[in-house]
């Protein structure tokens, strides 16, 4: 599985890398994965995502204009109830970080 959604891949702005092993317990997970992407993709100053994995593994990067648009999503009520419950129950292991993109290119044919 993989999918794409990039506005802007002018350098530099920040990415936010999230991997990911889910737990067996998943409840309500697909719904606040939905309802927190929506929210991440209106704050002014995200660029977009990237993601890939399978039922149990994950990479996320999201795309981000500033490490303000990244605080600003940090603090979204939403986003930390999402953080809490993942922490407590929807996933074994996570590593987050985030990085600055000095150069991007991309290729599509």
């Amino acid at each position: 599985m993989f999918h794409y959604k990039l506005k802007n891949t002018q350098a530099p702005f920040y990415a936010v890398i999230f991997v990911s092993e889910k737990s067996e317990t998943l409840n309500g997970f697909e719904e606040m994965d939905k309802v927190t992407l929506e929210l991440a993709s209106s704050i002014d100053g995200f660029i977009g995502y990237e993601t890939v994995g399978n039922e149990k593994e994950n990479i996320f990067i999201s795309y981000w204009k500033n490490k303000e648009c990244i605080d600003e999503w940090r603090k979204n009520s939403t986003h930390l109830i999402a953080k809490k419950m993942g922490k407590e129950m929807w996933y074994k292991r996570y590593v987050s970080q985030i990085c600055l993109v000095e150069s991007s290119h991309v290729m599509e044919k």
